[in-house]
């Protein structure tokens, strides 16, 4: 694997243009810029930190079509180029605007390809004072694979980065990442190189697939579709089902499905289809090309089922960065962990919440799984980042913010389990809020029960430490002998009263057993 390396913003009047190396991990809070120069699209993204669970700041991206006419001419347009050195002039500016001192500039096939790509990338690094790395094939492989490892939990696939100008396939199974393959199928070559023809694009995705050796190894496993235009085709997907969560992250389509709705895109009008108001006009001639080669991926490679990667090649470079202990950290565990101490009240009852909690599940009556248990300890370390919204609307804005949370490392059921568990802990039982009866679609009916158990545990926590630390220690709550009960200290036994006898009788209800408070003598 290669290592990493960051460039310091230099002034573009600097005589010296070779890239400062990165000697080691940067300072925490200072923010990380990427700028990736695709055959579609240019674009900059700004990560408020290298982090394990790395969050976008900033995030602008120009279609520039920079790999529009380079297979059939060999050369970057004209018009394209100024483009895209239009918007990098622009992307300057606005990192000196938000301090970045650190910054990545990548490029990839359109650059790799055409006659005048090195003579392009010049005229970038006197914009960016920051040397470009022109990414070989193999290499943009690589860091797409690393962006899978960065955004999903334990992935263990195909990944596949379609981009304007090639496709990128590479085995992985989590960090241990195969030796990938760059092939020219991406949109805009196989439009320039068909002219124009589906039919013709067809045969030559067909061909360059069936000759591909990765593609042995897609049967079966999850395929990661990695890259702008296979987002687009979620997007549209997510609009003709109806589903209730737009995020794209995670989204997975089985394969039947995804088989009958790829032909239809390349079947039909793109304007026609629903949602197509989402998808960004310049984007939308790629579709039906990037439907032929999903649709061949399937039909070759036979995966288990289509899963949506938000994250590649720039979170690829934030990866990379990182040690291996903060490789080894959990990235939803470290997100929840940040908004715990942004937002709660006090961060440590969180903490405290954790072991609480670990103590009565394992009384409880049924397993659960180590997976279930670091969902827990997530929505535990979320339960008090609404506490400051109105009361009547804490549990709809803590279950929106939590579903739509830009959190790595988890699917969308889980996602609809954390962002119940804290919905139940605000709004209660007796009513649902306008956004909980459709992201309940998501949940499991085993995750949709342990999602109303937990939030009715937090109920009961929240009226004995008010969301403070160091008081849940003292209070244990465990199923004993047929009865949910609750110890009390001397100190506490006050709190004993009838508002948290209701919320230990709705607890009791949900698993059911009658609860019983114990006080403790002085």
């Amino acid at each position: 694997m290669n290592q990493g390396r960051s460039a310091s913003l230099r002034s573009p009047a600097s005589a010296e243009r070779q890239p400062i190396p990165f000697p080691g991990r940067m300072p925490p809070a200072e923010r990380f810029a990427v700028v990736d120069i695709g055959s579609n699209s240019v674009r900059l993204v700004v990560f408020e930190k290298v982090s394990r669970s790395p969050l976008v700041q900033f995030n602008e991206k120009a279609l520039c079509g920079l790999g529009r006419a380079v297979r059939s001419s060999g050369r970057l347009a004209d018009d394209s180029v100024a483009k895209a050195l239009a918007s990098i002039a622009r992307f300057r500016i606005l990192c000196a605007q938000m301090n970045v001192r650190h910054a990545r500039v990548v490029a990839t096939a359109a650059a790799r390809d055409a006659d005048n790509g090195h003579d392009f990338l010049a005229r970038v690094e006197e914009l960016m004072g920051v040397k470009p790395e022109l990414l070989s094939g193999e290499r943009e492989a690589e860091l797409s694979a690393l962006g899978v490892v960065c955004g999903l939990h334990e992935p263990d696939g195909v990944a596949g980065d379609l981009g304007g100008g090639s496709l990128e396939l590479v085995s992985l199974k989590n960090e241990r990442i195969g030796e990938g393959i760059s092939l020219k199928l991406g949109g805009l070559t196989l439009m320039d190189e068909a002219g124009g023809s589906l039919k013709k694009a067809e045969k030559i995705v067909r061909e360059t697939l069936e000759n591909a050796p990765v593609m042995r190894l897609v049967k079966g496993r999850p395929f990661y579709a990695v890259g702008g235009t296979f987002r687009a085709l979620a997007r549209l997907h997510i609009g003709q089902r109806a589903y209730p969560l737009h995020v794209m992250h995670g989204y997975v389509i089985p394969v039947r499905d995804a088989v009958e709705f790829v032909k239809l895109v390349e079947r039909v009008n793109a304007e026609t289809l629903d949602s197509i108001a989402s998808v960004n006009v310049a984007r939308r001639p790629l579709l039906a090309y990037g439907a032929l080669v999903l649709d061949e991926i399937i039909r070759i490679g036979k995966p288990k089922e289509v899963v949506i990667s938000a994250t590649g090649v720039r979170e690829g470079l934030v990866y990379e960065q990182l040690t291996e202990a903060e490789r080894s950290a959990d990235p939803l565990i470290v997100a929840a962990s940040e908004m715990n101490e942004a937002r709660a009240r006090d961060p440590g009852h969180a903490i405290d919440l954790i072991a609480w909690s670990d103590e009565f599940f394992a009384t409880l009556p049924f397993d659960e799984t180590l997976g279930e248990a670091r969902l827990r300890h997530a929505a535990c370390l979320l339960s008090d980042i609404g506490w400051s919204a109105h009361p009547d609307y804490r549990g709809e804005q803590s279950l929106n913010t939590v579903a739509h949370a830009p959190f790595f490392g988890i699917d969308h059921p889980s996602r609809a389990y954390l962002a119940l568990a804290v919905y139940f802990r605000h709004a209660g039982f007796s009513t649902d809020a306008r956004g909980a009866p459709s992201i309940r679609e998501l949940a499991s009916a085993r995750g949709l029960d342990r999602a109303r158990v937990l939030g009715a545990a937090f109920r009961v926590a929240s009226l004995i430490a008010a969301g403070m630390s160091g008081v849940l220690g003292r209070t244990p709550l465990v199923l004993e002998g047929g009865r949910l009960v609750l110890t009390l200290p001397a100190g506490l036994g006050s709190l004993a009263g009838e508002r948290l006898m209701s919320r230990m009788k709705t607890l009791g209800r949900l698993l059911g057993r009658e609860p019983l408070f114990r006080v403790l003598p002085g």
